[in-house]
C-alpha cells in the first residue's frame, strides 16, 4: 500500500466542466487535486480561482490518449511516484446539446477510449474510481409518460440512432467499469446523474436554465426547445455533489441514481425565472434539440436508504443562486459567447 504523506491525491478528469469544477471546489478543501480537461466543453473560467492554490494542478490533456502522470514536472510536489493516486473521478465527456452533432466522434472516444485510459490509471495506482454515467442509459421517456426508473431498470436505447454515441456510449462505459471491477477487483463505482443545474452551467449551449436566465435579464424571449408539455426534473449542483461525496465514502458500488424525483413543466420554470428577474420576456417554442429530449425521472430510494442522501435545495433557492451568479458575471462582462 502506498503511503499517504498528508492529503490524498485525487484525479478529476473533465474537471473544468460544470459538475467537475464544483467537485474540484469541494474536494480541494481536504485533498490535493489534479484536474485534467481538454476544454471540449469545459472552460478555464470555471477553475481560474483554483489555479493559485498549491494543492491544485491543472493538466490540459485529451483522456482518450494515455496519461503518464510521472511525466509532468509540476506534479512532483504531489509525490505521485511514492504516494500514487487515491481516488479518480471520471467526468470526461463533451456535454454541449448545441454542438452535439459536431462532437459525435469525440463522444464516441470519451465513452470508450477515455474510459479505458481512466480504468488503466485506476488499475495502475489501485485507486478508488467513480465513473459518472447518465440517466440516458434508461432510454427516453415517451411524451407525457415520464416515469421513475430504478437502477435495475434495463431501459431501451437505439444503438444505431444519431445520438447513440452518447446514449449507448454511456451504457458501454458502465460495462467497461463493471468488467474492470470483476476482472481486476477495482473499487469502482458508477453514479447516474439526472438533469443538474446551477452556476457555471454553460450558456448558449442548449442547457435551458442558464439561457432562460440570461435572456430574461436582457428581456429577450425565453425559447423552449419543445412544446408546452416538455418537462424534466432539476437537481441543484450542490445536492448532486453531496451525493457524489456520500457515494465515494460508502461501500456501495452502484449504479446509483442522483437527481430530483419532481417532474417540472419547463414552461413553468421559465415563467418563474421571468418573475424572479422582473423581466418583460415572453416564452416561445421551437424544435426540440436532438440532445435535449424528454428523459425519465429517477427513483432515488437507493440513495436515500443506503447513503442517507436526498436533494435539499428547493427550486426557488436554486434558481435564486443561479440568477445571482449569472447577474454578477454579466455585470462584470465575464460571460463569453460560448462557455
Amino acid at each position: 500500500m502506498q503511503k499517504i504523506f498528508d492529503k490524498k491525491n485525487i484525479l478529476i478528469t473533465g474537471g473544468a466542466g460544470f459538475v467537475g469544477s464544483h467537485l474540484c471546489d469541494e474536494l480541494i478543501k481536504t485533498n490535493k487535486i489534479i484536474c485534467v480537461d481538454n476544454f471540449s466543453s469545459g472552460n478555464e473560467l470555471n477553475i481560474d480561482h483554483l489555479l493559485s492554490n498549491p494543492d491544485f494542478i491543472f493538466i490540459r490533456h485529451d483522456m482518450s490518449l494515455p496519461l503518464d502522470l510521472l511525466a509532468f514536472p509540476e506534479l512532483e510536489r504531489f509525490k505521485i511516484k511514492f504516494q500514487g493516486i487515491q481516488e479518480i473521478y471520471n467526468l470526461a465527456c463533451p456535454m454541449s446539446p448545441v454542438d452535439f452533432m459536431d462532437n459525435r466522434l469525440a463522444n464516441l472516444s470519451a465513452n470508450s477510449a477515455a474510459v479505458f485510459q481512466v480504468l488503466e490509471l485506476a488499475r495502475q495506482y489501485q485507486a478508488k474510481l467513480m465513473h459518472f454515467s447518465s440517466s440516458v442509459v434508461y432510454g427516453h421517456s415517451p411524451e407525457q409518460q415520464t416515469r421513475k426508473v430504478l437502477e435495475n431498470d434495463l431501459g431501451v436505447v437505439d444503438q444505431l440512432s444519431e445520438r447513440a454515441c452518447y446514449d449507448e456510449g454511456k451504457r458501454f462505459a458502465e460495462t467497461m467499469v463493471n468488467t474492470y471491477r470483476q476482472v481486476h477487483g477495482l473499487d469502482a463505482k458508477i453514479i447516474r446523474l439526472f438533469r443538474i443545474y446551477g452556476p457555471r452551467l454553460p450558456i448558449n449551449q442548449g442547457h435551458m436554465i442558464p439561457d432562460f436566465i440570461i435572456n430574461a435579464l436582457d428581456n429577450k424571449d425565453l425559447v423552449i426547445n419543445g412544446d408546452s408539455n416538455f418537462s424534466s426534473s432539476l437537481c441543484y449542483i450542490s445536492d448532486a455533489i453531496d451525493g457524489v461525496i456520500k457515494l465515494m465514502q460508502s461501500d456501495l458500488a452502484g449504479p446509483v441514481n442522483i437527481g430530483s424525483e419532481v417532474d417540472l413543466k419547463i414552461a413553468d420554470v421559465a415563467a418563474k425565472i421571468i418573475e424572479k428577474t422582473s423581466s418583460s420576456s415572453q416564452i416561445t417554442y421551437t424544435d426540440q434539440l436532438l440532445f435535449m429530449s424528454q428523459l425519465n425521472l429517477p427513483d432515488t430510494r437507493l440513495a436515500r436508504e443506503q447513503l442517507g442522501w436526498m436533494p435539499v435545495v428547493s427550486l426557488d433557492h436554486g434558481l435564486d443562486k443561479t440568477i445571482e451568479n449569472l447577474r454578477s458575471s454579466k455585470s462584470l462582462k465575464k460571460i463569453p459567447t460560448v462557455w
